[in-house]
């Protein structure tokens, strides 16, 4: 779980045409994520067979249980479908299991969304917002974990960085109570945020897997051209793509 280790975002770039591209405002996006971590699926015609292949072969040696594996499969599935609905840009996932059969999971998941005509765009009284109803409404509120900050990330700028405990449910039967990690960033000349989405219900690892977040946003770049460089093609996703599926 290094995140010195990377590798790039899977897929091809999604561009958004340039006479629909504010002026000044970037063209695309790179992301990397730790080596460890795969690329998750969100074609809902490949996806179920793809999330498969996946924890079965992580599964393979590690002497879990049949019903530990199709559990972890169904809970990864309905990440990719709420990924999927919620728009998406990418996801990159962690799916280990360790010698004692206990697992390691984790996501993180890039949206794209737009801040309403008639709301403010000042960073700091956006997360000040976010985090008066985090305190509000977030289990974990009161605790170290439920975090709201403005920090630097290379070559971007300032951000938002939120982090919380969140109870999530569990196809209706119970809830797994989960850490949630965001990195709002504000694009360039626009009123678009991108939002890096992390969840990890390891909560006794909350704080490890926060910094791999952080890792894993400390590569976020913007890139004025649309065509990308060999060097990120895998990597580049659209800034301004359509965030409906």
């Amino acid at each position: 779980m290094n995140p010195h280790e990377t590798q790039e975002g899977a897929g091809q770039p999604r561009l958004l045409l340039s006479d629909q591209r504010p002026p000044d405002a970037p063209a695309r996006y790179t992301l990397k994520y730790p080596s460890t971590w795969s690329h998750l699926d969100l074609d809902p015609h490949t996806r179920d067979a793809a999330i498969r292949r996946r924890v079965e072969e992580q599964a393979k040696g590690a002497g879990a249980e049949p019903e530990q594996v199709d559990r972890l499969i169904r809970q990864t599935r309905k990440s990719a479908r709420e990924a999927y609905a919620q728009g998406a840009l990418q996801v990159g996932c962690l799916i280990a299991f360790l010698p004692d059969a206990s697992t390691l999971n984790a996501s993180a998941m890039v949206l794209r969304t737009r801040i309403p005509d008639d709301e403010p765009t000042d960073l700091a009284e956006i997360m000040l917002a976010a985090g008066v109803q985090n305190n509000r409404k977030s289990v974990g509120r009161g605790s170290g974990l439920n975090r709201v900050e403005i920090m630097e990330l290379p070559e971007v700028g300032p951000v938002g960085r939120m982090t919380s405990l969140e109870d999530f449910d569990y196809f209706g039967q119970a809830t797994i109570r989960t850490a949630v990690h965001q990195v709002v960033i504000p694009v360039p000349s626009s009123r678009d945020l991108m939002v890096l989405a992390s969840t990890t219900p390891n909560i006794s690892l909350a704080e490890k897997f926060f910094e791999v977040f952080d890792a894993i946003a400390s590569t976020f770049r913007f890139h004025d051209s649309e065509a990308p460089a060999d060097a990120d093609t895998d990597a580049a996703a659209a800034v301004g793509a359509e965030s409906g599926k």
